[in-house]
């Protein structure tokens, strides 16, 4: 089974809100045709028109309510018409979107796109994209969200990183250590190493690493992490391969290969 979505920047990268709801609604709408064609082989995360959140959220309950979509795929910022390039989802006017993903319990997958601010590439556009700029973008994306307080207002989100959580689970003790003798007066109710493991799953897409591997392990446990190819900018064959071989337990190599998203996403697989 493939879980299907829209690639970057998809409906964030439309600056009109009318057309942004509209494009969504017939995104969607595409998505869910081809998906009942082939209900056993796929299913799909909705796009979401987040330059209205009260759209969004509307189009989320519609898309997982009567659609069967399996929750949202966000790429990163949403580009915005009030000269600011982009708006960030820990931004007061998201919380109706937020609002629906939690009631819904709809997982939202943070995908990346190119960083907002270009200035620090300038002169190596090899870096912007997932070389690496993808990487800091989207961290820095999910560190908004817990820093802002978003995951103790709604602490039964569920939020899904790509590429082994976007370098957080390597970094996590590090920000959290920092984070506790920094002078401002923001503070949360728990470590950033405790909303990884308790609101976010992390994908293998596009990191076929045994290092990457180990090291998501170690901080998030194997029932955080999710079996992803990132296809098409990745093959399928050395995705498999590498999770068949990697040196890991069978018990996590059939969590993180399936037993995890199908609960998440409340797959119905066929025996045989």
């Amino acid at each position: 089974v493939c879980i299907l979505s829209h690639p970057v920047p998809g409906v964030q990268g439309i600056v009109d809100a009318a057309d942004a709801v509209a494009a969504a609604r017939d995104i969607n709408d595409f998505l869910a045709g081809r998906i009942a064609s082939h209900p056993t082989r796929f299913a799909g995360f909705a796009s979401v028109p987040l330059q209205d959140p009260a759209a969004a959220a509307r189009e989320l309950d519609r898309c997982v309510s009567r659609l069967g979509l399996k929750g949202a795929m966000v790429n990163g910022y949403t580009d915005v018409a009030d000269g600011r390039g982009g708006a960030y989802l820990d931004e007061p006017a998201f919380l109706p979107f937020w609002e629906a993903a939690s009631s819904l319990a709809a997982p939202v997958y943070l995908h990346p796109r190119p960083a907002l601010e270009q200035r620090i590439y300038q002169g190596h556009s090899q870096l912007i994209g997932a070389t690496w700029g993808f990487a800091p973008e989207t961290a820095t994306h999910a560190l908004r969200l817990v820093h802002g307080g978003l995951l103790d207002r709604f602490p039964d989100l569920t939020i899904v990183l790509g590429h082994l959580g976007e370098t957080l689970p390597y970094f996590a003790w590090r920000i959290q250590h920092c984070f506790e003798y920094n002078p401002s007066d923001r503070r949360l109710e728990r470590r950033l190493q405790d909303y990884l493991c308790e609101n976010f799953f992390v994908s293998t897409s596009g990191i076929f690493s045994d290092q990457a591997l180990i090291g998501a392990l170690l901080t998030i446990g194997a029932d955080r992490i999710l079996f992803a190819v990132d296809y098409p900018y990745e093959r399928m064959g050395p995705a498999t391969d590498w999770i068949d071989r990697a040196p890991i337990s069978e018990n996590d190599r059939r969590k993180i290969a399936h037993l995890n998203a199908r609960t998440l996403f409340k797959l119905e697989v066929p025996s045989g």
